[in-house]
C-alpha cells in the first residue's frame, strides 16, 4: 500500500487557483497534495539579444524554493551567491517544456518569463511548476490577445508534467516525497494536451527497470496528464 493510501494510478488532490498576483500578467497557485508552487508570468517587450530582428519570441523560466519549503531550512541561493546545479537544471527544463507549446513567431519579438517559487515541497516540484507555469503563460497570452498586441494565439497546446515511478515494486503515479525518496525508479513525464511527449527523465535509483515497466509508467503518466489538462482548462476558463 502507498503511504498516502492512494490507488496506484491516483493523483494527489490537485487545485489550480488563477490570478493570485495583482501585478503579474498571468499567475496561479498550484497545489498537488502538499506541494505548493506559486507561478507568475511577466511579459517583456523585447526578446533576448540572440533573437533580435528574427521575428521570434521566447519563453524562459526561473525556479526557486523558499527556505522553509522543506522540513529543514535551506539557505537562500542568493545568500550563497550562486544557483545550485539542481536549480539551473530544473528551470531549463521548465523553459524547454513551455516553449514546446508555443508558436514563437505568433508571440513576436517579446519574451515571457515564468517564475516558479516553491512555497512547500513534498515531491514533484518541477512537474507542478511546469503544469502551473503553463497556466500563468496561458493567462499572459490571453492578455496580449485581448489588448490586440498580437494577432493570433501563440499557445499551440497545453503543457503539463507528472512524476511516476516504481515504489515497493509497483508502478505508481504522482510520487510524493515519502515515495520518491525510496523509489526504485523515478521518472518525470512532460506532455502536451494532445498526448505528445516533450521530455522524459527516467533513472534507476535503487533497481533497474524493464521496458515493460517503462511502458506502464508512461500509461500512468498519460492518464494523469489528461486529468491535469482538465484542471488547467478550468483554471483558465477554457
Amino acid at each position: 500500500m502507498r503511504p498516502s493510501g492512494r490507488k496506484l494510478n491516483e493523483l494527489r488532490a490537485v487545485s489550480i487557483e488563477p490570478d493570485v498576483m495583482r501585478h503579474a500578467e498571468g499567475s496561479c497557485l498550484i497545489r498537488m497534495g502538499d506541494t505548493h508552487v506559486l507561478c507568475s508570468a511577466t511579459i517583456e517587450d523585447k526578446p533576448p539579444p540572440f533573437l533580435k530582428n528574427t521575428g521570434l519570441g521566447w519563453v524562459t523560466a526561473e525556479y526557486g524554493m523558499l527556505p522553509r519549503a522543506t522540513n529543514s531550512r535551506t539557505r537562500r541561493e542568493a545568500a550563497a551567491g550562486k544557483q545550485s546545479g539542481r536549480t539551473q537544471e530544473i528551470q531549463r527544463l521548465i523553459g524547454r517544456a513551455l516553449r514546446a507549446g508555443i508558436d514563437r513567431s505568433a508571440l513576436g519579438e517579446r519574451q515571457i518569463v515564468i517564475d516558479c517559487d516553491v512555497i512547500q515541497a513534498d515531491g514533484g516540484t518541477r512537474c507542478a511548476s511546469i503544469t502551473g507555469g503553463w497556466v500563468a503563460l496561458r493567462l499572459a497570452a490571453d492578455k496580449l490577445l485581448k489588448a490586440g498586441v498580437i494577432a493570433s494565439d501563440p499557445v499551440l497546446d497545453n503543457v503539463c508534467a507528472l512524476s511516476c515511478g516504481i515504489y515497493a515494486g509497483q508502478p505508481v503515479a504522482d510520487l510524493d516525497y515519502a515515495e520518491d525518496s525510496v523509489a526504485g525508479t523515478d521518472g518525470n513525464f512532460v506532455m502536451t494536451g494532445r498526448g505528445r511527449l516533450i521530455e522524459v527523465q527516467m533513472s534507476a535509483e535503487g533497481a533497474t527497470f524493464s521496458r515493460q515497466e517503462m511502458a506502464e509508467l508512461l500509461d500512468l503518466a498519460e492518464a494523469g496528464a489528461a486529468e491535469l489538462v482538465k484542471r488547467q482548462l478550468q483554471a483558465t476558463g477554457r
